[in-house]
């Protein structure tokens, strides 16, 4: 079929609705009247944010057949028509819109879902705005840059009642999932204590003021965060700079942190006491810690140390009282080989299971379930890192309440919850 001709979905059920009961046709339109991947039956969707990480993504998109990828955006026009070229020759037309402006792709009326790929401080702002526009989201880990901003994302979710996937795909990975459902299952014993190692790094080399390059909106780029004149820092570098990003920190809490929680069962909850010392250069244009190290503690006692990997071997690892397992992206080992090759029992603890993180994210927004790292998941992996942040920044113990999501006591550390917005932005 001519896509300019298909009925999307979403056009077809809202076109249907209003016919009345006297057509008598089915809530549901089997897909053998159309065909699996018929028109009827594709997930349309929209990319914003097509840079190095989102032109990934996108990509997985565009390889699943349920999947119709209509419409780009981007700050940068490079980008954009990079992607709306992929698109198109994906599907073999010119079709594909693109976008500078988020508010206009999410605005068209004719999706199902988007994808975001942004960088880590304009996270919140059209992830709220998609969820209100009755999409389905796909969104890139960390799940926030404060975390106000990652409770009011999954209110948004909740409140209109959203497919969210966080793209902690770690969770998609047999190995991560085999670590947690041997440690929730007790091969290790009791769990006594827990360590998290992240990647170590920052920006080093100096950026001048210079022209915005031509076909790039800096003033978009930036968004909410405060006006800086331009230095060459809207790809990678990007995140050694605090208004944007907490660096290696930030960057990785939403992978590691997030396996040492699923392993412990902790994902709709956090730390009671936050305390740690980071290494936060004092000029320059970069200002993210380039060593940390912090430790949470938890309600039953059990302490969990995050810190870069020059002080704690990258991954999660978990010591028990009968031996110790550790899971990175290089692969899973133990205190004794032994414990890797016992088998789950059928009446024992089984973890959600998924091979495939975009497909997965995809069975959901056909199914309206779960999927295996939803909105309140991502949200409480990466408000750890954010807890340890603020330890760090203010000097002190934190005192945290997971179920209130409040500091106790200490209205400085309170005050970094959120962040200020440059106008004309709200969250």
């Amino acid at each position: 079929m001519n896509t300019k001709q298909a009925v999307t979905r979403r056009q077809f059920f809202q076109r249907t609705a209003g016919l009345g009961a006297a057509l008598a046709f089915p809530a549901i339109v089997p897909r053998s009247v159309f065909g699996a991947n018929a028109p009827s039956n594709r997930i349309v969707m929209g990319a914003i944010g097509v840079g190095s990480q989102g032109t990934g993504d996108m990509r997985g998109f565009l390889s699943k057949p349920e999947v119709q990828v209509v419409a780009v955006c981007d700050v940068e026009k490079a980008h954009r028509d990079r992607a709306k070229q992929l698109c198109d020759e994906r599907y073999g037309n010119r079709d594909c819109k693109s976008y500078l402006d988020f508010r206009e792709l999410i605005g068209r009326g004719d999706l199902d879902a988007v994808m975001l790929a942004l960088p880590d401080h304009w996270h919140a702002i059209p992830a709220i705005a998609a969820a209100r526009a009755g999409l389905d989201i796909h969104g890139q880990k960390p799940f926030a840059r404060s975390i106000r901003e990652g409770r009011a994302i999954c209110d948004a979710v909740h409140r209109y009642g959203r497919v969210w996937q966080t793209g902690s795909q770690q969770r998609s990975d047999y190995k991560f999932r085999q670590a947690c459902e041997l440690v929730r299952n007790g091969r290790i014993g009791k769990i006594l204590k827990i360590e998290v190692g992240l990647p170590t790094g920052g920006g080093t080399d100096v950026k001048p003021i210079t022209k915005v390059p031509e076909g790039l909106d800096w003033d978009f780029w930036l968004g909410p965060a405060p006006y800086v004149p331009y230095r060459g820092v809207v790809h990678w570098n990007w995140r050694w700079i605090m208004d944007y990003s907490g660096g290696q920190l930030t960057d990785w809490a939403g992978h590691h942190i997030d396996i040492a929680h699923w392993g412990m069962g902790w994902d709709t909850t956090g730390p009671v006491e936050i305390e740690g010392k980071g290494n936060y250069p004092k000029d320059g244009l970069y200002n993210v810690p380039t060593t940390y190290r912090f430790n949470c503690t938890y309600a039953n006692g059990i302490v969990m140390t995050v810190a870069n990997n020059q002080q704690l071997t990258q991954g999660a690892r978990w010591y028990g009282e009968e031996g110790w397992i550790h899971v990175n992206r290089g692969g899973l080992s133990a205190s004794n080989e032994k414990i890797l090759k016992e088998e789950i029992g059928p009446n024992e603890i089984r973890l959600y299971g998924s091979r495939d993180h975009k497909q997965n994210f995809l069975d959901c927004v056909k199914s309206r379930k779960l999927t295996i790292c939803p909105a309140e998941v991502g949200h409480r992996s990466i408000s750890v890192g954010l807890l340890g942040e603020i330890a760090m920044l203010t000097g002190r113990k934190i005192k945290w309440n997971p179920q209130t999501e409040e500091i106790a006591g200490d209205p400085e550390a309170s005050a970094l919850l959120g962040r200020s917005y440059r106008e004309p932005w709200v969250l």
